[in-house]
């Protein structure tokens, strides 16, 4: 259906069902699965059947970001050493951002470094996490602190798996989407609003096209900056806002909504500095509404603020954000102050 390769390095396989992956060359004799109890009920079969005639064992963890943490990556080691996979064996990352984190970096530490393939089966990781990489757990309560950079062999999307997702997670996917707008492409923006009724319902050749759109567009940057040394920060809009609201709920927030709240209080900061306009700020904020990620919140926006504190994109204890010089084109800055990024929380979650 659709094709991209990520820096010559590995490709981004897009297709309807998980036909194609039977035909994709897979030359390991032993495969470890790991997935997640709501998508193991779905979709594990389907590949355990797929490669029935390898030597298969799997994890399955509990769903969510609580298990994204060195107890569980302990139990998955334990497993992969009874189950005698070696150096020559192949993970599976079956599941979205959180099993694809946890596999990554298993397949980056186990015996210092084993092959790994990813099958996002979530919005959210088909466009991003899937994609670039990075791989990470999360450590006394900070998002992703431990982590390594280690590619897929290969990414395989199946559109069908989206069938399945509750509306919630795939609003969570649209925040990604709408990210990746604001910061590089000013006419996929315009896509986005134009087709947000046919997205919302979920039009298969409007998903399918932008999912290839969102794809293409973080391949592109992470092709440039692998190590995130340079452009690819800016993948990180809304983030560094995003994941401090994230730890403040103890991750009750979804991802893509505590983002969005990220998004409102930068394009506000890149307002103030004189960039855009506030009626930008407003679409905006109605896109985000209308995919129901943002409306009026309550949180501790102190607590907000000491969580941006440790935040890993951080420079000699200096918060790093990601702005908009115009709509579509971002840029990192560093000289912000306390009270700047405050009224910028305080503004986000006024809705």
């Amino acid at each position: 259906m659709y094709l991209l390769n990520v820096n010559k390095k590995y490709n981004i396989y897009i297709e309807n069902s998980f036909d194609r992956l039977k035909d994709l060359d897979i030359r390991y004799n032993n495969i470890f699965i790991i997935s997640d109890e709501n998508v193991d009920k779905y979709y594990l079969k389907s590949i355990v059947n797929i490669f029935q005639h390898k030597n298969i064992s799997f994890f399955v963890i509990n769903s969510g970001e609580e298990s994204k943490n060195l107890n569980t990556i302990y139990d998955i080691y334990t497993k992969m050493v009874d189950n005698f996979i070696d150096r020559k064996s192949l993970i599976i990352s079956l599941g979205g951002g959180v099993v694809g984190d946890i596999a990554g970096f298993v397949a980056s530490t186990y015996m210092r470094g084993i092959d790994y393939i990813q099958i996002p089966t979530t919005l959210l990781s088909m466009v991003d996490s899937s994609i670039g990489g990075k791989t990470g757990v999360d450590f006394l309560g900070k998002k992703n602190i431990i982590g390594s950079f280690y590619n897929p062999k290969l990414v395989y999307i199946n559109l069908e798996t989206l069938e399945t997702l509750p509306q919630n997670e795939f609003e969570n996917g649209m925040a990604e989407i709408i990210k990746h707008a604001y910061i590089l492409d000013k006419e996929y923006l315009k896509y986005i609003i134009d087709n947000k009724e046919e997205i919302y319902n979920k039009d298969k050749d409007i998903l399918a096209n932008l999912i290839y759109k969102s794809c293409q567009i973080k391949s592109k940057i992470v092709s440039l900056d692998e190590k995130e040394i340079g452009i690819r920060e800016i993948l990180n809009f809304g983030h560094t806002f995003g994941h401090a609201i994230e730890t403040e709920s103890n991750f009750k927030i979804m991802h893509g909504k505590a983002i969005s709240y990220g998004i409102i209080a930068s394009m506000y900061i890149s307002f103030k500095r004189g960039y855009i306009n506030f009626e930008d700020i407003d679409r905006a904020k109605k896109l985000l509404r209308y995919f129901n990620l943002y409306q009026k919140m309550s949180i501790n926006i102190e607590n907000i603020y000491n969580h941006m504190i440790y935040d890993k994109k951080n420079n000699n204890k200096k918060i790093r954000l990601i702005i908009l010089e115009e709509i579509s084109k971002a840029k990192a800055i560093d000289d912000i102050y306390k009270e700047e990024i405050i009224e910028a929380i305080k503004f986000s979650l006024e809705g």
